[in-house]
C-alpha cells in the first residue's frame, strides 16, 4: 500500500495514473481494511489527486471515492466533504471536479448517522454559496446542483432546516441569471416533497404573490410559473388546496400574454396539465374553462394563415408533389408550436382523468382534434394523434361492458365522427412524411379496436393509403409494420364480404411485403395473408357444413318433388354422419328434415339413422349428444310408427345414463325424449322399459338441490306422461314420489329445494291422473295435516307444499274448510312448517281468488299474531299474478292496497319487507294506480312508511322492459331523493333502489346522477351520531347503526362504476370517501377493495394521483393481527380481509409504473420481503 501511495505523488503522469488505478482495485477488494493512520493518508491523497492536472488521473480519483466512503470512518468522510465544499466555494480552477466528487460522495452515503453528520457540516456552506451576495452565478449553480441531490436523498432528515432552506431558495427565484433560476426551481421542487403542509402553503403563497405583481419582468414571471408546475409535480395531490389561488392566475396569463411570449403560455399550460393529472378532485370546478383554453390554443398559430381550410377531399390528386401547403412554411424564430403542443398534452390530461366529461368532449374537443390532424409541425401533429388515441382508448374503457348504446353514449357519439376521421386521416396518409403516416395508422388501429365494425363503408377510401405505405420506395419497416397490423385488425373485425371488391388491390402489396428482408415485416405480412385467406375463401370445413345444412333444407322444403332424388341424396347425408368433422351438422340436417311438414319418405335410411344416433348418445362430445337428443325427438314425433319397439328399448337404456344433476340441460333433453317415446301408448314394452330404467334415475334426480328450470319442467312432464303410458299405476307412482322425500340412512336428509320439486311433481301427477285421483290425494294430504303435528313434521311439511302446488294449478274450492285446515299449521312449533303453510295458503288462493283472497285479507286484519305468515301468503298470490301477467278483481286491489299501506309502519322489519315486495309486484300489474300511490307516501311523516314505499320501487325494477318503466321514469327523483332523508332506514332504502336501477335500468337514472352522486358519497361517511355504546353489565359493547348504510352505499358505487362510468367523477370519490372506507369496518373494507381494483383498471390516472394517501389504510389492513384469544371465525375473516387487500394492491401495482410514489414502493418492498405476505401476494397476482 505504501508503494502505491508513493507512486501516486510521483512526477510522471503515467505512474500516477497506474498507481491510482491500483489503489482503486485495492479499495474494491472485500477484505480491504484501513487503520486510522492509513485512513488519514488515503483521504488526503485522494482529495489531492482530484486537483491533478491530468484529467484521467482526477477522473480515477473520483472513482476511488465510491468504495472509500464505505471503507473509512465517519469523521474522515465529513472531513472530505468539508474540503470539497471549500474548493467549491473558493477554488475557481478545480470547482467542477470538486462538485462532481461531492455528488459522488452524497450518492454513496447509506447510513442515517453519516448523512446527519455530513448535512450538519455542508448545509451551511451550500446555503452560503447560494445566498451570499459575493458569489458569482457559477458557484451558485454548482451549489444548487449539489443541494438538489442532498434534498432529493435526505430531504426528510432536515425538517428543522426546512424553513431556512426554503427562504434561501425562494430569494434566488428573482436572480437575474436564467441558469440559476432554473436550478433553483429544481431545488425547491426536491425540497417540496418533504415539506410540511404549512411550509408548502408558504412557498406557494409567495410564488403566487410574485405572479400577481403586475410590474414583474416577463422572464421572472416565466420562472414563477415553472415553479408552480414543478411544485405540483413534486407534491401531487397535496397541491390541491392551492388551486383556487393559482389556476385563475395561470389562465389569466395564458390569455393576456403578449403575442411573442409563447413560453409563458407553454409553461402555464404545462402547469395546468400537472394539476389535472395530480389534483383531479380539486381541479374539477375549472375543467370546463381549461378545456376551452386548450381548444383555443390547439390551433394557436399567429404567424400563419391556413388557406387550406376548405375541406376538399379530392382523391384524384394522388401525389401532391409541388404542394404549396402548410409543409412549405418554415420560420426558425416561430415557437408557437410549443403552445400547441402544450395544449394537446393538457387536453390529453383532461381526457384520461375525467371519464364523466367524455360526452362533452365528443361535442367540443373531438371535431377540433380531427381538424388539427393537418398541424404543420410534425412533433405537434404526433401529440395531436396521441391525444386523439387517448380519447379513443378512454371511450373503449368507459363503455366496456355497457350494451345500451343511446344517443348520449360516448360510443354512439364516436360512431357519428367516423366519416370525418377517415377523411382527415386519408389526407395524412397522402403526406410525404413517414412519421405522419405511422401516426395516422396508429389512430386507425385504435379506432378499429374500440369500434370493431366501423370502417365497413370506408374500406375503399383507405386502400390507396395502405398500398402507398407498403409499396412506396421511401417507406420504412416501421411504417410497413403499422400498415400491416392495421390491415390485419380490419380484416379480422369486419364481415368478409366488405373486402371482396378490394382483394386484388390489397393482396399484391401484402404479398410483396412477405418477401421483405426484415423478418418482422415478413411475419406481420404472413399474419395478414392468414386473414386474407379467410376473407377470400372461408373455412373449407365451413363450406362442407353449409352444403350439408343446405341439403337438409332443400330436402325438407322440396322433398315431395324429389322422389327419385331422395334414395341418392339421403345415403350421402347418412355417410356424412360417419365423419367426425361433419357428423354434428348432419345430425342437425336430419332434425330439419324430420320437422318438415311434407312428411319426407325416409324409409330407405331411417333404421340406419336411428342406429347411428343411438350410438352417438354414448359419445363424450357434449354438443353432439345434445343435437342427437333433439334430432331423435323430431324423428320419433314424425316417424314413430315406422320405428320398432326394439329400437326404442335401446334408446331408453342410453337415455337413463344421461339423467343426472351434473348436466341439467342434457337431462331436460333426455326427459323430453322419454316423454315423446311414451306418447305412443300402444306398446307396453316402452312403459316397462322406462319404469325399470329411467324412473329410478328420475327419483334420484328429484332429490337434488340443484334441480330447477327446464329440467324440473321436463321431470314434471315425465311423471305426467308415465301415468298416461300403458299399465303404470298412479298409486305406485305417487307412493314412490312421497317416499323419495323421506330421509334415508344412505342419502341423508332431503334439501328444502328438493321438497318443492317433489311437491310440484306430485301436483302434475295428480292433475294428469284425473279429478277422482286428484280429489282422493287432496283428502289424503289433509288427513296428514289433521294428525298430531309434533310427531311427524317432515310428512306435514311435504303435505303442505303438495297442497299448495295442487291448489295453484286446480281450484280446491270443493274441499270444505281446506283453508282452515292449512291455517291451523300456523300454530306449529316448527318454523319450516309455518313457512310451508303460508306458501300453501297463498297458492291455494291463486287457484280460486274470489273465494280465498278475501279470506286471507280478513285474517290479516284480525289475526295480529299470524300477520307475518299471512302476508307471506298474500305475497305468493301477488307474485304469481305478476309472473303470469294476470289481473286482479278490481274490488280486491283496493282492499289489498289499503291493507298493505296500513302495515307499512309495522315495527317488524320482516313484515315491512314482505309488504314492500307485495307493493312492488302489484306495481308491475297495475303501474298507473300504484306509482302515484307510492309517490304520495314518500312524504309520509312515518319514516318506516317512507322506507317501505322506496323498497317497493326496488321490487318493481326488473331486468326486462315493463309497462311501469315509462310511468315511473318522471317520478324517479321523488323516490331517490329520499337519500337526503333524516332517517337512516329511509336513506338506506334509497341507496338500495339506486343500486337496483344502476344494475337493471341504468338509462332511467343517468340524468339524475350529477345531483345524486354527492349525496350517495355522503352516505359512505362514518357518522358519529349513529354510534352508541350498550352497557352489558361486565363490559360495554359499541353498536354502529350506520354500518349497513355505508356498506350499501359503497356497493352502490361499485354497481355504478360498471353501468354509468361516463357519469361518475372518480376523483371526488376516491379521496376522502374511498380512503375512509379502506380504513372502516370489515364489511365496508371488502367492497372498497373491489372498487379500488375496478378504478385502477378503468380510471388509472385518478387513482395514481392520490396513490400516496391510499397506502396507509391498506398497510394497516394487511398488518392487522387478531387477538390471541380470537375465535376461528375471526381469524378466517381476517385472512379473507388480507387477501382482499392484497388483491387491490396487486391492481395498483399493475398501473403504478416506475415513477410511482415512494410510499407505495416501500409498501411493495415490505410485502415481498415478509414471509407471511410475500407468498400470498404472489399467488394472488398469478390468479
Amino acid at each position: 500500500m505504501t508503494g502505491i501511495l508513493e507512486k501516486m505523488t510521483g512526477k510522471d503522469k503515467d505512474f500516477r495514473y497506474m498507481a491510482t488505478s491500483d489503489l482503486l482495485n485495492e479499495l474494491n477488494k472485500d477484505n480491504f481494511k484501513a487503520d486510522s493512520d492509513l485512513e488519514i493518508k488515503l483521504t488526503s491523497i485522494i482529495i489531492q489527486q482530484l486537483d491533478d492536472v491530468a484529467g484521467d488521473v482526477s477522473g480515477l480519483a473520483v472513482k476511488c471515492l465510491v468504495p472509500l466512503v464505505k471503507k473509512v470512518s465517519e469523521p474522515r468522510v465529513v472531513e472530505m466533504t468539508n474540503k470539497l465544499c471549500e474548493k467549491l466555494l473558493k477554488d475557481k480552477e478545480h470547482r467542477d471536479i470538486a462538485s462532481i466528487a461531492l455528488k459522488t460522495i452524497i450518492a454513496e452515503i447509506s447510513t442515517q448517522s453519516l448523512a446527519q453528520s455530513i448535512l450538519l457540516s455542508i448545509l451551511p456552506q451550500l446555503v452560503k454559496g447560494i445566498t451570499d451576495p459575493g458569489m458569482n452565478h457559477e458557484i451558485k449553480c454548482e451549489c444548487l446542483d449539489n443541494l438538489c441531490d442532498v434534498l432529493h436523498k435526505f430531504g426528510n432528515l432536515m425538517a428543522t432546516d426546512h424553513e431556512l432552506l426554503l427562504s434561501a431558495l425562494l430569494s434566488q427565484l428573482g436572480y437575474n441569471q436564467a441558469s440559476v433560476r432554473k436550478k433553483t426551481v429544481s431545488c425547491i421542487a426536491s425540497l417540496a416533497s418533504s415539506l410540511s403542509d404549512d411550509l408548502l402553503a408558504k412557498a406557494t403563497a409567495e410564488v403566487v404573490q410574485k405572479l400577481r405583481n403586475k410590474g414583474t419582468k416577463s422572464e421572472m414571471t416565466r420562472t414563477n410559473i415553472q415553479m408552480i408546475g414543478a411544485l405540483s409535480r413534486a407534491v401531487g395531490y397535496r397541491f390541491g388546496p392551492h388551486l383556487a389561488d393559482t389556476v385563475p392566475v395561470l389562465i389569466n396569463y395564458c390569455t393576456s400574454a403578449s403575442e411573442n411570449d409563447e413560453e409563458l403560455r407553454e409553461y402555464s399550460l404545462q402547469a395546468l396539465e400537472s394539476f389535472l393529472l395530480r389534483c383531479p378532485r380539486d381541479i374539477s370546478p375549472y375543467c370546463d374553462e381549461i378545456l376551452h383554453l386548450n381548444l383555443e390554443y390547439l390551433s394557436y398559430d399567429p404567424n400563419f394563415t391556413d388557406n387550406m381550410e376548405e375541406d376538399t377531399d379530392d382523391e384524384t390528386h394522388e401525389e401532391e408533389e409541388d404542394d404549396g401547403s402548410a409543409t412549405e412554411y418554415t420560420d426558425d424564430e416561430d415557437v408557437s408550436w410549443k403552445v400547441r403542443r402544450a395544449a394537446a398534452k393538457c387536453l390529453s390530461a383532461i381526457i384520461v382523468s375525467r371519464p364523466e366529461m367524455l360526452s362533452k368532449l365528443y361535442g367540443e374537443a373531438c371535431p377540433k382534434l380531427i381538424d388539427r390532424f393537418k398541424e404543420r409541425e410534425e412533433n405537434v401533429k404526433m401529440d395531436v394523434f396521441n391525444t386523439f388515441i387517448e380519447l379513443l382508448q378512454q371511450t373503449g374503457n368507459v363503455t366496456k361492458g355497457q350494451n345500451d348504446i343511446n344517443e348520449q353514449s360516448p360510443r354512439w357519439l364516436l360512431k357519428q365522427e367516423v366519416p370525418k376521421i377517415i377523411r382527415s386521416i386519408n389526407r395524412q396518409l397522402r403526406e410525404k412524411s413517414i412519421k405522419t403516416k405511422v401516426g395516422a395508422f396508429s389512430v386507425l388501429k385504435e379506432l378499429v379496436v374500440v369500434l370493431p365494425d366501423c370502417l365497413a363503408d370506408h374500406i375503399g377510401s383507405l386502400i390507396p393509403g395502405i398500398e402507398k405505405a407498403l409499396n412506396d420506395k421511401s417507406s420504412t419497416s416501421n411504417l410497413k409494420i403499422e400498415a400491416l397490423i392495421f390491415t390485419r385488425l380490419v380484416l379480422a373485425s369486419h364481415n368478409p364480404s366488405v373486402f371482396h371488391p378490394y382483394i386484388k388491390a390489397l393482396s399484391s402489396p401484402v404479398l410483396s411485403a412477405v418477401g421483405e428482408r426484415y423478418y418482422k415485416v415478413t411475419a406481420e405480412a404472413l399474419r395478414v395473408c392468414g386473414e386474407l385467406v379467410r376473407v377470400v375463401r372461408p373455412n373449407i370445413e365451413e363450406v362442407k357444413e353449409c352444403a350439408i345444412s343446405c341439403m337438409g333444407l332443400v330436402v325438407s322444403t322440396f322433398g315431395d318433388n324429389l322422389d327419385a332424388g331422395l334414395p341418392v341424396c339421403l345415403p350421402v347425408l347418412v355417410d356424412r354422419m360417419g365423419n367426425e368433422i361433419t357428423r354434428l351438422t348432419a345430425v342437425k340436417a336430419f332434425a330439419v328434415i324430420a320437422a318438415s311438414p311434407l312428411k319426407i319418405d325416409l324409409s330407405c335410411v331411417l333404421e340406419q339413422v336411428i342406429a347411428e344416433l343411438t350410438a352417438f348418445l354414448r359419445k363424450a362430445n357434449r354438443p353432439l349428444r345434445q343435437a342427437t337428443l333433439g334430432t331423435l325427438n323430431s324423428l320419433i314425433v314424425a316417424y314413430g310408427d315406422k320405428i320398432g319397439a326394439a329400437a326404442y328399448e335401446v334408446i331408453i337404456v342410453e337415455l337413463a345414463t344421461l339423467i343426472s344433476d351434473s348436466d341439467l340441460h342434457m337431462t331436460a333433453l333426455a326427459l323430453e325424449l322419454c316423454c315423446t317415446l311414451m306418447a305412443d301408448r300402444s306398446s307396453p314394452v316402452v312403459g316397462l322399459a322406462v319404469r325399470s330404467k329411467v324412473l329410478p334415475q328420475a327419483l334420484t334426480l328429484i332429490r337434488s338441490s340443484l334441480l330447477q328450470g327446464q329440467a324440473l319442467l321436463a321431470l314434471q312432464n315425465f311423471f305426467a306422461s308415465l301415468v298416461y303410458s300403458a299399465n303404470t299405476s298412479f298409486d305406485a307412482l305417487l307412493d314412490s314420489l312421497l317416499l323419495s322425500a323421506k330421509p334415508s340412512p344412505q342419502l341423508g336428509g332431503v334439501a328444502k329445494q328438493a321438497l318443492y320439486s317433489i311437491a310440484q311433481c306430485v301436483a302434475v301427477l295428480c292433475l294428469a291422473a284425473g279429478d277422482q285421483q286428484c280429489s282422493s290425494t287432496v283428502k289424503m294430504l289433509t288427513e296428514i295435516l289433521k294428525d298430531d303435528s309434533t310427531t311427524n313434521s317432515a310428512k306435514q311439511h311435504l303435505a303442505l307444499l303438495c297442497l299448495g302446488e295442487i291448489g295453484r294449478r286446480k281450484d280446491l274450492g270443493s274441499h270444505n274448510h281446506i283453508e282452515n285446515i292449512v291455517i291451523e299449521s300456523f300454530q306449529s312449533p316448527f318454523e319450516e312448517i309455518k313457512s310451508a303453510a303460508s306458501y300453501a295458503l297463498g297458492n291455494i288462493a291463486v287457484g280460486n281468488l274470489l273465494k280465498y283472497l278475501p279470506f286471507i285479507l280478513d285474517q290479516i286484519d284480525n289475526q295480529q299474531k299470524k300477520q307475518y305468515l299471512l302476508l307471506h301468503s298474500l305475497k305468493e298470490v301477488i307474485v304469481r299474478q305478476s309472473v303470469d301477467k294476470a289481473e286482479f278483481p278490481d274490488s280486491s286491489v283496493e282492499k289489498i292496497l289499503n291493507l298493505l299501506f296500513n302495515h307499512c309502519e309495522s315495527e317488524e322489519e320482516g313484515v315491512r319487507n314482505v309488504v314492500a315486495e307485495c307493493l312492488g309486484k302489484i306495481a308491475l300489474i297495475e303501474p298507473a294506480k300504484l306509482v302515484p300511490a307510492l309517490k304520495e307516501r314518500t312524504t309520509s311523516p312515518a319514516a318506516f312508511t317512507r322506507a317501505t314505499v322506496v323498497i317497493a320501487v326496488k321490487y318493481s325494477i326488473v331486468e326486462r322492459p315493463e309497462r311501469i318503466d315509462e310511468i315511473l321514469y318522471p317520478e324517479i327523483s321523488s323516490f331517490l331523493m329520499l337519500i337526503k332523508d333524516h332517517d337512516r332506514h329511509v336513506r338506506r332504502a334509497a341507496v338500495l333502489v339506486l343500486s337496483t336501477f344502476a344494475h337493471n335500468k341504468p338509462n332511467l337514472i343517468k340524468g339524475l346522477l350529477p345531483e345524486l352522486l354527492p349525496l350517495l358519497y355522503d352516505q359512505t361517511v362514518i357518522k358519529k351520531e349513529l354510534i352508541r355504546t350498550v352497557d352489558l353489565g361486565p363490559f360495554k359493547h359499541i353498536v354502529d347503526d350506520g354500518l349497513e348504510l355505508r356498506k350499501a352505499a359503497f356497493e352502490c358505487v361499485d354497481t355504478l362504476l360498471d353501468s354509468c362510468l361516463d357519469q361518475v367523477n372518480p376523483s371526488s370519490f376516491i379521496v376522502p370517501h374511498l380512503r375512509s372506507g379502506l380504513d372502516d369496518h370489515y364489511d365496508v373494507k371488502m367492497p372498497c377493495h373491489l372498487i379500488l381494483s375496478k378504478l385502477a383498471d378503468k380510471c388509472p390516472s385518478a387513482v395514481l394521483a392520490v396513490l400516496d394517501s391510499l397506502v396507509d389504510p391498506l398497510q394497516k389492513t394487511i398488518n392487522f393481527k387478531p387477538k390471541q384469544d380470537a375465535v376461528k371465525q375471526e381469524v378466517d375473516r381476517n385472512e379473507d380481509m388480507i387477501r382482499s387487500a392484497l388483491r387491490a394492491i396487486a391492481s395498483l401495482h399493475r398501473i403504478s409504473g416506475g415513477d410511482c410514489s415512494l410510499k407505495f414502493k416501500n409498501l411493495m418492498n415490505e410485502i415481498l420481503k415478509s414471509p407471511a405476505l410475500g407468498d400470498k401476494y404472489v399467488s394472488i397476482r398469478n390468479e
